[in-house]
Formats: C-alpha cells, sequence, structure tokens
C-alpha cells in the first residue's frame, strides 16, 4: 500500500489490529526478503524445558496440528517470535518486521536477540521459501486477523507452497478482547516447553491483572476523558473504532471512553478505522491519543502538520504510544495497560 496514491483495499491490506496502519513504508516496501543471522534463539534465564513426546494444538482456525514430536525448528511471524521468548520457548526463523533500516530491532521484535534467528522476510510480501525449507521447519506460528484465518505475513502468492513444507498454527487477534489470544499464546507456549507455573509468567500475569484492575478504576473516576485512537501516515490520518482490536475491546470493556467513528465512516476499511485527510484531522474532540507505535506508521515526533500540532491533547502533551499488534505475552501487554491507565489518570480535560 502507498499512503499517497489511492490504496486497493485487500483483506489483508487493512493490517488489522486497529486498523490505522499508516503504511509510510507501505506493504510492498523495498525491504529485503530475508536476513543474517544464525538459526536459533537464545532464551536467557527463561528458556523453557524441551519436551519430548507428541504434539497436539487446536487453533483459532479449528485446526489442529498433531506432531509425533514437539516441535525443535519453529518458525513464527516476529510478534509471535517474540511472546514465545518472553515464555522461553525458541525459535529458528521470523518473518514481519524485525529490525529496521539501521539494523536494530524492530518494536514487534520485543526482547528477542534478531542476532540469532534466521530473518525468512522484514517485510510485507517477503518471504524467502528457501530460507525457510532449510530450517526444515516443524510448525509455522503467526496470528491472524479476519474471520478466514489468513495466516498474518504469509505471502498469498505463496501460500500453497509454504503451506507444504510445514503445518500452521494461527492465533486469532480478531474481533475478541485481549485476554482471549493472552491465555491462547500462553496455552501454546506451554505446549511447546513453557512452565507456566514459573515464578516469572506466575508474576507477569499478575503485574498483567493488576494493570487491568488500575485501568478499570482509572476509566471509572474519569469517565469523562476521551481516548482517540490514531494512526500518522503522509497524507492520511486514521482514527480506529474500538471494535474488532483485541486491545482496544478489551480497554473498552474495562470502562476507557473511546472516540468512535461511525460504522458508516469506517465501512469501506473493514470497519477498522476512519480516513481523515491532514486538514480534517480535528474532527474529533479528545483529550488523549494513542498512536500507533509500529515502524510502518509515522510517530508522533516526525509528524510535521500543523494542523496535528494545534490539537489540543498534542499541545498538552497528552499522546501515548500504543502497540497496534500488541505482543501476546503477560510481560508486553502490562506495559500497554498501564500507560492507558496512567494517561487517564493525570490527563486533563483539553477536548
Amino acid at each position: 500500500m502507498s499512503n499517497a496514491r489511492p490504496v486497493r483495499l485487500t483483506r489483508r491490506g487493512l493490517l488489522a489490529a486497529g486498523g490505522a496502519l499508516g503504511l509510510r513504508a507501505a506493504l510492498a516496501a523495498c525491504g529485503d526478503d530475508g536476513g543474517d543471522g544464525g538459526t536459533d534463539s537464545g532464551s536467557g534465564d527463561s528458556t523453557a524445558a524441551a519436551k519430548s513426546g507428541p504434539f497436539s494444538f487446536e487453533d483459532d482456525r479449528g485446526t489442529t496440528v498433531k506432531l509425533a514430536e514437539v516441535p525443535g525448528s519453529i518458525v513464527a511471524f516476529t510478534g509471535v517470535a517474540a511472546a514465545l521468548y518472553d515464555y522461553g520457548v525458541e525459535v529458528k526463523g521470523v518473518f514481519g518486521p524485525t529490525k529496521d533500516k539501521d539494523g536494530k530491532a524492530d518494536v514487534q521484535a520485543g526482547d528477542l536477540d534478531i542476532t540469532k534467528v534466521t530473518i525468512i522476510g522484514n517485510t510485507w510480501g517477503a518471504f524467502n521459501i528457501e530460507k525457510y525449507a532449510a530450517l526444515s521447519p516443524d510448525v509455522l506460528i503467526t496470528t491472524t486477523f479476519d474471520a478466514a484465518g489468513t495466516l498474518w505475513y504469509v505471502p498469498e502468492e505463496s501460500k500453497d507452497k509454504i503451506a507444504k513444507l510445514a503445518p500452521s498454527i494461527a492465533v486469532s487477534c480478531y474481533d475478541r478482547q485481549l485476554t482471549t489470544p493472552l491465555a491462547h499464546m500462553a496455552a501454546l507456549a506451554e505446549k511447546l516447553g513453557a512452565d507456566l507455573k514459573s515464578a516469572k509468567v506466575v508474576a507477569a500475569k499478575k503485574r498483567f491483572e493488576d494493570a487491568s484492575a488500575r485501568l478499570r478504576a482509572a476509566a471509572k473516576a474519569h469517565p469523562d476523558i476521551k481516548v482517540l485512537v490514531g494512526s500518522a501516515a503522509d497524507s492520511v490520518f486514521y482514527v480506529s473504532g474500538s471494535d474488532l482490536s483485541v486491545d482496544l475491546e478489551y480497554y473498552k470493556a474495562l470502562g476507557v471512553n473511546f472516540v468512535e467513528p461511525s460504522k458508516k465512516a469506517m465501512a469501506k476499511y473493514g470497519g477498522w478505522y476512519e480516513s481523515l485527510s491532514w486538514e480534517n484531522v480535528d474532527k474529533y474532540a479528545a483529550d488523549v491519543i494513542m498512536m500507533d507505535d509500529r515502524s510502518a506508521a509515522i510517530q508522533p515526533a516526525d509528524i510535521t502538520e500543523a494542523t496535528w500540532k494545534k490539537l489540543p491533547a498534542v499541545k498538552a502533551g497528552q499522546v501515548i504510544a500504543r502497540s497496534a499488534e500488541p505482543i501476546l505475552s503477560y510481560d508486553k501487554c502490562t506495559p500497554m495497560v498501564e500507560s492507558l491507565a496512567k494517561a487517564i489518570e493525570t490527563a486533563e480535560k483539553v477536548g
């Protein structure tokens, strides 16, 4: 996709997760189709115990993957690999936003050591099948952002070739609250060898639950604070609705008062978001603005539009980051919830 030209939207081109990808780098991008690094990932002191014996897991498509042994060679979407890493599960290869133009880890890589995994593809549409095959994959794991179970970042044109090399597992991030995919990812990690009763995992889940209670209390104490969810592109500004996205649906259930574009305005974007020109970026009044932190979106510090700088929430410094594609571990989701809770607790009514 391009920000400067009209977009021919496909089911995958909506780029999910709260809509609004802002796609400055666009989904075609010009990045490489592979990467440097070895074929395994060190997990530090959280390494999962190796499991043996048969493996069986039913994913969110209703597909059950059965293997004679627990997968030893895992290839995963970068964000999934980052979540599994937090549970101590190693992957051999990744695909999706992994490193930036300077070679540093993308925000979606979390704590993953990207020098110790094989990068199968770093941008939308890039998936090096030869590198993938060379890893002798036992399973491919990714997310899905539609009702059809489309595999996220697996190229449509080569999906059949990829499917022949290993079975796939998909965790759905479509039209449900965050706690559901979090639980599914934890269950999958356990099947892959993670110890969900370890002190580290138990503590991470407790912190998430505490953060959620804090957000609920903040929303209840400040019901008049209006939160807008946005993403910036070169020529447009996207405003997300709270339906469909796992994080926003969860926050709404906790009582957060979101700006909601009309269903009509979001219809041509699959119900994810409304597209505004920069001249109309002040269409909605808001006290707090959550901005897409993905590398394909323009970040707040880099927005030069005068209309943006004049927004009351921007002038008040009430802009926070939003992980539009959350890394599905309790450890990584907790800071997201805490950040929003703090923003609501401390926000001035400016919108």
